[in-house]
């Protein structure tokens, strides 16, 4: 399978940057925008509002015409999650059959319970599902610094395809056939971001963040055997990885937001998708009957059915146990 032409559907910081880094590997890419006022930005100043400063490679094409990105090879859907099904419909109506769909919003769907491979191929059942996920933060991509993901679709060799197309020297996909389990690492660390923040605000202490992370990782892993993902996926980038990114940084949005909370001061609105995906996992989790505690206490902060004391309290004072 050969990918020359790539769609990037969303323009803002993420979006802008893998737009950047499929331009850098040599691939024609149209970048398509919603908002009206936004494209024109783009178009007009070759930049994203939200990633100043990095100017977008000259052969990258601006457009609002979901058609046009439809016509492409492969379409990279950079949307948040909760808005992908209106988004895939509308694609689903122009686009080739066997188009890959590759997801690169880290979330679950409120209501339906379904991750973001379900929803592309419910919405597009003539596309080919596959997701994108690691430790990466879109102004070290867009800046061309070294960058590490995993793109995972259910054919082998589809995967290695749009990982050669994507590799653009500094950003080195590896490929991968366990898309549950890409996609639930990418989920799941959202939430366990927030709980890192939540800690690092707290001033608990790096101890503390280094406990919380560790039994996280072991929710995570719990959460992912239980809807047939592959352990060993959890270990690596998608997984491990983009958890210990996320869980020790203020550019991650999940983290900060977390910060705020622990601080008792109001987050500053950009989008957390963690806060999204925190009830709807817990409500999966409780069908399997995983255990995830710091999940829970996540959930119960944002609904505000605890306080952050009583949420830690809640964590200390679980009764003691082996660790597994």
């Amino acid at each position: 399978m050969t990918i020359q032409r790539i769609a990037v559907l969303g323009g803002g910081a993420w979006g802008t940057a893998l737009a950047q880094t499929c331009a850098r590997a040599g691939r024609n890419v149209t970048l398509w925008e919603f908002d009206a006022d936004h494209a024109e930005h783009l178009a007009k100043n070759r930049e994203s509002r939200f990633l100043p400063g990095v100017k977008l490679d000259d052969s990258i094409k601006v457009t609002r015409a979901l058609g046009e990105a439809a016509r492409n090879d492969a379409i990279l859907l950079v949307v948040p999650a909760q808005a992908m099904r209106s988004v895939v419909k509308s694609l689903a109506q122009t686009m080739p059959a066997q188009t890959p769909l590759i997801a690169c919003a880290k979330g679950i769907e409120h209501g339906t319970q379904k991750f973001m491979s379900e929803v592309i191929a419910e919405c597009a059942p003539n596309a080919v599902p596959a997701i994108l996920s690691g430790p990466s933060f879109a102004a070290d991509v867009a800046r061309g610094l070294p960058t590490a993901v995993t793109i995972a679709a259910g054919d082998a060799d589809i995967a290695e395809a749009l990982a050669q197309a994507m590799n653009s020297g500094t950003f080195r996909p590896y490929h991968s056939t366990d898309v549950r389990g890409v996609e639930i690492g990418g989920a799941v660390k959202n939430v366990l971001a927030i709980a890192s923040g939540i800690v690092t605000g707290r001033g608990l202490g790096a101890s503390a963040s280094a406990a919380l992370t560790t039994r996280g990782f072991a929710e995570m892993v719990r959460f992912a055997k239980a809807f047939g993902a592959q352990p060993e996926t959890l270990t690596g980038l998608s997984g491990l990885g983009d958890l210990i990114l996320t869980c020790s940084s203020p550019q991650s949005r999940n983290f900060s937001f977390g910060v705020a909370l622990g601080k008792g001061s109001a987050p500053d609105g950009k989008l957390a998708e963690g806060a999204f995906t925190a009830p709807v996992l817990l409500e999966m989790a409780h069908a399997k009957d995983v255990d995830m505690p710091i999940s829970a206490a996540v959930a119960g902060i944002l609904a505000k059915k605890l306080s952050v004391d009583e949420a830690i309290e809640s964590l200390l004072t679980r009764p003691i146990k082996a660790e597994e």
